[in-house]
């Protein structure tokens, strides 16, 4: 798995990769196809905000999230993260889910 981290406007400081690598491995066990992740950590004015995408086989999954303290914006964008990866998973495994009932003819 390759995993990018940067900053926009911020320096991404080792306490904040390591942060960012600890919230990340949950997501990863979930789902152990990922190929890349992508991480911008970016401040505007008095908005933190925190951005990732992740590349799975088949789709790219975006989150952004923002907020006062960066530290919550990605906590936030992991647990948003975290649901759309298991989502994504569930509709890999529902393999009869173009299926339509079959109506059996009543006698």
């Amino acid at each position: 798995m390759n995993l990018q981290i940067s900053g926009h406007h911020i320096e991404v400081t080792p306490a904040l990769r390591e942060y960012v690598e600890n919230k990340l491995d949950p997501v990863v066990r979930h789902f152990d196809k990922v190929t890349g992740v992508n991480v911008v950590l970016s401040v505007e004015k008095l908005k933190q905000k925190a951005e990732v995408t992740m590349h799975v086989p088949g789709k790219d999954l975006h989150v952004e999230e923002a907020g006062d303290d960066l530290y919550a914006a990605i906590d936030a964008l992991f647990d948003k993260l975290d649901r759309q990866v298991q989502k994504h998973k569930q509709k890999l495994q529902d393999h009869h889910r173009g299926e339509k009932p079959t109506l059996q003819a009543a006698e």
